[in-house]
């Protein structure tokens, strides 16, 4: 007989990610391992990466995966994907519950459908919580326009209402920001009291400036994007501004790394080449933490092109907090909840301008003070006001209202690697920046990923 919950004490949660497989999704790993920390188990449905197993047990989290839908294509297509991945995740939920009973069941959106798997668990004593990613209505406008009637318009009810589903059917819902919050009050009629706030904050501990094993050239000037690259997310807007600045500025020193990967990668791939940026802008594909540690740090200036939407304007962009921790200078379209997030940190221009983009970016690449400047402040306001710590406490306390289990310990583990000045290397051996030297910490921010490590000469 499996062991549960009644025999143990110790409450199972079941996370439910439906976009990106775990422990990529860094939002939802950062979660379970709060969960795991406080003393709760935690199992996590997801879809499959390329070469995931179906069955991984990393850091105490049990992971179920299924081989992922086909790329969705119009409105068929998008019914058939959530449809398929709804079933397989039926399916999967029942295999945790033969493994371990569980109490209460979080789903990710999008999409905005396992509400309807919440109910159906409902009578075996589970609740449900709601962590509210992303504003599906919202997000529909900005692919599509407002919507004038017909199909389109029928498409958009139908999110709207997936989406009061959603909110009515949760014990409790989580919120990014105080936007979205706003929301699940106001279009989803719930009180302010069940709404808690838990912004996707890096762990500034760990994620913090190395010395690259892969130093570059002194002479180079590298702009970094980090993020997913679908229809949304502006990508093609900085290639244009990569292009304007090399074949129209003449800044021949200018390369750019483009991290991540999402519908809409071939495509600009496509758009890269036919701009003739091909020997300029390097495309990733997927990447892990460590990678992105080794390009954060050796980078000159993020890029943060997400044009300004219904979506986007209410939506806090993980790539500025991530540039923000490892004190990268980055220039952003002007979005209300970005200048939450940046503060006088970032350089704004207007949405779609081109021009007043690169322009922002030549200012910094003109003026290596000034990119200092702004990633020491950078830095300083990730740690102060957009640590995951205490994004972590609030996040648990929704479980431990719900379950009334009292943790048993701090949701966030303040191990060796993790304790500021305590250790020198990450756990692949790159020095880490020493923050608490402010005169190696200035030589970094001046110079960058232009040396491997401090000299000691």
């Amino acid at each position: 007989m499996n062991r549960n919950d009644h025999e143990t004490g110790e409450p199972h949660v079941l996370i439910i990610v439906q976009n990106l497989p775990v422990p990529l999704d860094r939002r939802v790993w950062l979660e379970c391992q709060a969960l795991i920390a406080s003393g709760y188990h935690v199992s996590v449905i997801c879809p499959k990466g390329p070469g995931d197993p179906a069955r991984e047990h990393i850091d105490g989290v049990d992971i179920f995966k299924y081989a992922p839908a086909p790329e969705a294509k119009g409105l068929l297509g998008f019914v058939w994907e959530f449809a398929y991945s709804w079933l397989r995740t039926a399916w999967l939920s029942l295999r945790v519950r033969r493994n371990r009973r569980f109490t209460v069941i979080q789903a990710c959106n999008p999409p905005d459908t396992y509400w309807l798997l919440a109910l159906l668990w409902r009578p075996f004593g589970v609740t449900f919580v709601f962590d509210h990613h992303d504003l599906n209505p919202e997000l529909f406008i900005s692919r599509f326009g407002e919507p004038r009637g017909g199909l389109k318009g029928l498409e958009y009810r139908g999110l709207l209402w997936l989406e009061r589903r959603t909110f009515h059917s949760a014990h409790r819902v989580i919120s990014t920001n105080e936007s979205y919050k706003a929301i699940a009050v106001q279009r989803g009629d719930r009180q302010p009291e069940e709404v808690t706030v838990v912004r996707s904050g890096p762990d500034t501990r760990r994620m913090r400036p190395i010395y690259p094993t892969n130093p570059r050239p002194a002479e180079n000037i590298n702009l970094v994007y980090l993020g997913i690259m679908g229809p949304q997310d502006g990508v093609d807007q900085a290639l244009l501004v990569i292009d304007e600045l090399v074949h129209r500025r003449g800044r021949d020193n200018v390369t750019a790394t483009m991290l991540g990967f999402g519908d809409c990668l071939d495509d600009l791939k496509e758009q890269s080449a036919a701009l003739g940026l091909n020997d300029r802008v390097t495309f990733t594909g997927r990447v892990d933490r460590v990678a992105i540690a080794e390009h954060l740090s050796r980078a000159d200036i993020g890029l943060c092109p997400d044009l300004k939407t219904p979506l986007n304007d209410l939506s806090t962009m993980n790539k500025t907090m991530e540039y923000m921790s490892y004190a990268l200078p980055a220039v952003s379209f002007d979005l209300v909840e970005t200048r939450i997030s940046g503060g006088d940190t970032l350089l704004y221009v207007p949405s779609g301008d081109i021009m007043a983009f690169a322009d922002a970016v030549e200012a910094l690449i003109d003026d290596p003070q000034l990119r200092a400047e702004l990633g020491r402040k950078a830095r300083a306001r990730a740690s102060a006001l957009m640590d995951w710590r205490p994004q972590a406490v609030a996040y648990v306390s929704v479980f431990s209202e719900l379950t009334g289990f009292a943790p048993l310990g701090p949701p966030v583990v303040e191990d060796e690697e993790s304790t500021s000045g305590s250790v020198k290397h990450d756990p692949q051996g790159r020095t880490y920046v020493d923050l608490d030297d402010e005169e190696e910490f200035e030589r970094y921010l001046l110079d960058r990923g232009t040396r491997a490590r401090r000299s000691t000469g």
